[in-house]
């Protein structure tokens, strides 16, 4: 549990899936989608990753000062159309942690998205060990 919220299966999923994304590329709502197996589940993959725990607090402050950078690096993910999208302390900060990263960003939008853009799946192992973990989890909360 993370300051009193239960983080959903779908959450671990999507964080999971985020925290591939290698630094200086990017991926989109819909191929995260793709990934964890929801395809048609872009928005919600917003919605879990605008309420991401794992980002940095210092981020969360507004403060862009960090060596490691965040668990789940949710800047990383845009929309399908290399737009930027939402992020919960501002697309300013949004913009300044990807150009950090080498991911230069013009007019709201990732120059040479589809270079920049990166396509991952999980392995049927990789799927079955983060639902065994939630599971786990769940029989020692109950």
């Amino acid at each position: 549990m993370i300051m009193g919220n239960k983080i959903t299966l779908f959450q671990k999923l999507v964080y999971a899936a985020t925290k591939k994304i290698p630094r200086g590329k990017v991926s989109t709502y819909r191929d995260i989608a793709r990934a964890i197996g929801r395809s048609k589940s872009a928005r919600a993959v917003g919605n879990a990753l605008n309420k991401n725990p794992f980002a940095l607090a210092s981020i969360r402050r507004g403060v862009l000062s960090s060596r490691s950078g965040p668990v789940v690096p949710c800047h990383r993910v845009v929309k399908s159309t290399g737009e930027i999208g939402g992020f919960a302390s501002g697309c300013g900060d949004k913009i300044k942690l990807l150009r950090k990263e080498g991911v230069l960003v013009e007019k709201g939008r990732v120059v040479d998205f589809e270079n920049k853009r990166v396509f991952f799946s999980f392995t049927k192992y990789e799927m079955s060990e983060i639902r065994k973990d939630d599971e786990m989890l769940t029989f020692c909360i109950s």
